[in-house]
């Protein structure tokens, strides 16, 4: 009888060291797949849109790479001068004025500021950029809040929608730093 108790007990305590190293299995898979998530080289590229009645166009490219995102947006057809950009909530440009897209991407409900700002910002928060005399403009920055497609509502830039203003973002104004019109957009699809 002490014999059978026995080999119970060792067969329960192999059982529940077999479920701890399955675990630990597991979260040491989960965590190698999140880092090759984030090592993958993804990116993804589209079109802006005029909205507002204005000429402005341009092209986006997201691009990942060692868990960054690097954005550059390419325009033309812009008012000469300083202008803002955003990612917003939604990838959808099918208002004539833009409005569809949604307010400025904020999944950890911050007030609205400029990039890096301590006292807050959204994560579209991206910022200003300068136009030309003849209407063209670039933007580039790289950060590590973002992803593309890595499933993380807060990080996760797929399904959002880039937003081109024809006026200067404040950075302070509540809740979109008062950049004006929207005058361009793009869906973040892949």
């Amino acid at each position: 009888m002490l014999f059978a108790i026995s080999c119970n007990d060792t067969k329960k305590k192999d059982s529940e060291m077999d479920a701890e190293n399955t675990e630990e299995t597991m979260t040491d898979s989960e965590e190698t797949m999140d880092k090759k998530m984030n090592n993958e080289k993804k990116d993804v590229s589209f079109m802006l849109e005029s909205r507002s009645e204005s000429n402005a166009t341009g092209k986006v490219m997201f691009q990942q790479v060692n868990g960054k995102v690097t954005f550059e947006a390419s325009l033309s057809g812009l008012a000469p001068g300083t202008h803002a950009i955003h990612i917003h909530e939604k990838a959808d440009c099918s208002a004539a004025d833009g409005a569809s897209a949604g307010g400025h991407w904020n999944p950890t409900f911050q007030p609205h500021g400029k990039w890096g700002d301590s006292e807050g910002y959204h994560k579209g928060d991206i910022g200003n950029f300068e136009a030309d005399q003849d209407g063209n403009g670039r933007i580039t920055m790289t950060t590590d809040e973002w992803c593309i497609g890595c499933g993380d509502s807060n990080r996760d830039i797929l399904g959002k929608a880039v937003i081109v203003h024809q006026g200067t973002d404040d950075f302070t104004s509540q809740p979109s730093g008062a950049a004006g019109a929207r005058v361009s957009c793009g869906g973040i699809i892949q």
